[in-house]
């Protein structure tokens, strides 16, 4: 990948990098493994994002340190490091930061160094964090709270995503806020690859195969404490128009897999769009192929309720 020689202010290239990650994200909600080896265009130059064999990276055209990578193992692959294990349980517990390994046990290797120097200086990063095998959240800005040679081991803690300035959060509820974005869009990446990929990527109302017209639909809402917990057996892939049904409660399932269609649809004439979902009415959902990922009777029973004394 060609990089940029001559040298250039590295706030210019972080800011690029941003504004190009933040703009993958924003369109697509997450990014892919091969979108981010693409790298980004900087002065007609093509500048990488991150090493694809290394979780620490800088180009060669910056002077600090401009991504972190914590990738998300394939089912029964090595895993490498502990923060692969920890860095989603400690974001849902609430933890302000979370652990991240140094490369090999030398805290003086390269990589270390470039760590403690972002520690140092309060460097924005990028943090790549994995939510699905070749799949992650892009954390942007991401800081290094704490460099400890002797446990090998730095601390990342997240910034404000909206803010102008690229700095820690000062305040306690400042610090909140940042975790609880970083919180509910790991959320909800991990709960819809997880939906989607029970149901083979298909919406279980019409079969439609394509990924990015699919939404990972909550049966009970993530509010509900005792049943809106985020699990594949309270999530059904739906497609854009049928999710936009089933919140408004057009549409419902009752506990048997059985579609109900409102008679305020029923009613209506207007078009093949309307008639598509008319349709539905008596039909069953396509359903997973393992039985522990079928939606829960319970859940759909308590949403069923809803849709029947909707107006």
């Amino acid at each position: 990948m060609k990089t940029v020689s001559a040298p250039v202010d590295d706030s210019l290239i972080r800011q690029a990098a941003f504004h190009h990650v933040r703009r993958l994200q924003d369109l697509y909600g997450h990014l892919t493994a091969a979108q981010i080896r693409e790298g980004f265009v900087f002065h007609g130059d093509r500048i990488a994002l991150v090493n694809p064999q290394r979780g620490i990276f800088k180009p060669r055209s910056m002077r600090s340190c401009l991504s972190i990578r914590t990738v998300f193992p394939r089912s029964g692959a090595r895993i490498w490091y502990d923060d692969q294990r920890e860095a989603h349980r400690k974001i849902f517990a609430a933890h302000e930061t979370v652990d991240y390994a140094f490369m090999g046990q030398n805290p003086g290797a390269a990589e270390n160094q470039w760590l403690r120097e972002a520690f140092a200086d309060q460097v924005p990063l990028i943090y790549f964090l994995g939510f699905a095998p070749g799949l992650y959240q892009a954390i942007i800005p991401a800081f290094i709270a704490d460099w400890d040679g002797t446990r090998l081991a730095a601390r990342i803690a997240f910034g404000l995503p909206d803010a102008a300035g690229l700095s820690l959060p000062a305040t306690a509820p400042e610090r909140r806020y940042a975790l609880d974005t970083v919180k509910r869009r790991l959320h909800q990446n991990t709960f819809r690859e997880a939906v989607l990929t029970a149901y083979a990527g298909r919406c279980a109302l019409s079969g439609l195969p394509e990924a990015r017209l699919l939404d990972a639909a909550h049966i009970v809402a993530d509010g509900d404490v005792g049943y809106g917990q985020p699990v594949v057996s309270n999530g059904i892939p739906l497609s854009k128009i049928h999710h936009a049904a089933f919140d408004a409660h057009l549409i419902g399932i009752d506990p048997d897999y059985r579609l109900h269609v409102s008679e305020r649809l029923l009613v209506q004439r207007d078009g093949p769009m309307l008639e598509a979902l008319k349709r539905l009415d008596g039909e069953a959902i396509h359903l997973p192929a393992r039985n522990r990922d079928r939606p829960d009777r319970e859940r759909l029973a308590r949403r069923f309720e809803v849709f029947r004394s909707a107006p």
